[in-house]
């Protein structure tokens, strides 16, 4: 009987984790604007292999990387719409205070990007939930 009941509960461990969606989370943490660029084409590919729906892909950006996230960036727009394909873009808070410290505002950032105390704490729990670290 315990033989039946540990194939059964390992059975269902194999098809819960297959039936879960894959996931990423993909650093950005430089103002290169080539990379950048990497950054947005590797989400966007992500989504492209597994399909939109099928994958689950959050950007984290701090440091001079959170310049991706602000309206200023050239890269705008295509975060915008990369937003509401279910792109999670999350910026740094202490980079933000940082920045307003400095410059005596706060950034303006892009329509649906997200604001996470730590961008660094936020990539490890991330990992902790089982995403995959990408930093391009």
């Amino acid at each position: 009987m315990k033989k039946i009941l540990l194939s059964i509960a390992t059975l269902l461990f194999v098809f819960s984790a297959q039936a879960a969606n894959p996931k990423y989370v993909i650093q950005v943490s430089t103002d290169d604007a080539r990379t950048q660029k990497i950054v947005l084409n590797n989400a966007a590919n992500l989504q492209k292999y597994y399909g939109a729906d099928k994958v689950d892909v959050e950007i984290v950006a701090y440091g001079p990387g959170l310049g991706i996230l602000t309206t200023g960036n050239k890269n705008a727009s295509r975060v915008e719409k990369m937003a509401m394909t279910d792109i999670t873009f999350s910026a740094c808070q202490n980079t933000m205070n940082g920045f307003k410290k400095k410059k005596g505002h706060f950034p303006k950032l892009t329509d649906g990007v997200s604001i996470t105390p730590s961008g660094v704490v936020r990539i490890g729990e991330l990992q902790q939930q089982g995403y995959s670290y990408i930093r391009p």
